[in-house]
């Protein structure tokens, strides 16, 4: 597996960074794909302190992102990112693969 699979955007990787000195212990974060939401698939996001064997791990910036080789099929090519708008802030993933998506942008189907 390499990083071009998935990708690290840098506002995504300093928001990372930013999250993670937060926290009293080091911590990376977990990009998953996981079955449901409107549109088939959701992304999850969370802090977890231990990569799995059969994670891919991204360092960028001082941010480490760790992604299941499950996951990563339905993410190659895609890219992490951290935008701010008026509406709020979040985490998005633009993916390549996804045939539709919902309005929060949370979910997809492929």
């Amino acid at each position: 597996m390499s990083e071009t699979q998935f990708s690290v955007s840098p506002n995504a990787a300093k928001r990372i960074a930013f999250l993670a000195a937060k926290e009293p212990k080091p911590v990376m974060m977990r990009v998953a794909v996981l079955g449901g939401g409107c549109s088939g698939f959701q992304y999850n996001f969370s802090f977890e302190e231990q990569k799995n064997d059969d994670d891919l791990l991204i360092e960028h910036d001082g941010a480490a992102v760790v992604v299941d080789s499950t996951s990563l099929e339905f993410l190659k090519g895609s890219e992490l990112d951290y935008v701010e708008e008026m509406v709020g802030s979040a985490f998005q993933v633009k993916n390549p693969n996804a045939t539709s998506s919902c309005g929060c942008g949370n979910s997809f189907s492929v």
